[in-house]
């Protein structure tokens, strides 16, 4: 399934362009996700057992991993639905990032398997209250730095026991 939803803007609309894509749901009010927050059908989650971000120099970015300590596998809550544009698409949520994420950039909400069902079945109190919640704690991530280039598409060189099986590219 593609990430991003289709994003029309006039200007695109003007020149006959294609749309664009929003992949990150960062602000529930925005009336695009006004009906798929409220529906638990258009809920999903990414399992992963890592996720990616830039860091460093633009022109020059490798990618940090980022994992959780004793979790061998999360998941990123997010939103799904087929459109005409793309066809099935999703976009992950996103919140305040911790101490050791923020000066990188992108901000996943991680759930952990307890979380699951509450994510896929609960209220839509529930959906807010998992983007403003306080962040995962620092100390329960673990950071690989690589020299592998942002665009490279190279999973982190580790042992094999901490390849990712599962990646989130941000």
């Amino acid at each position: 399934m593609p990430w991003g939803f289709p994003r029309h803007t006039r200007e695109k609309r003007l020149h006959g362009a294609p749309p664009g894509r929003i992949e990150l749901v960062a602000d529930l009010t925005n009336p695009m996700w006004e009906y798929l927050v409220v529906d638990p059908r258009y809920r999903c989650l990414t399992p992963i057992t890592h996720f990616a971000n830039p860091e460093g120099v633009p022109g020059h970015k490798t990618r940090a991993w980022f994992s959780v300590t004793g979790e061998p596998l999360i998941a990123w809550p997010g939103f799904c639905r087929n459109t005409s544009e793309f066809g099935p698409v999703f976009a992950g949520m996103t919140m305040t990032a911790n101490e050791l994420v923020r000066p990188f950039n992108d901000r996943p909400v991680l759930l952990q398997e307890s979380e699951w069902e509450r994510w896929l079945h609960g209220t839509i109190e529930d959906v807010i209250e998992f983007q403003f919640r306080e962040p995962m704690p620092s100390e329960q991530l673990s950071i690989l730095h690589t020299g592998d280039r942002w665009q490279s598409g190279i999973p982190p060189c580790a042992p094999s026991s901490r390849r990712p099986k599962t990646m989130l590219i941000l």
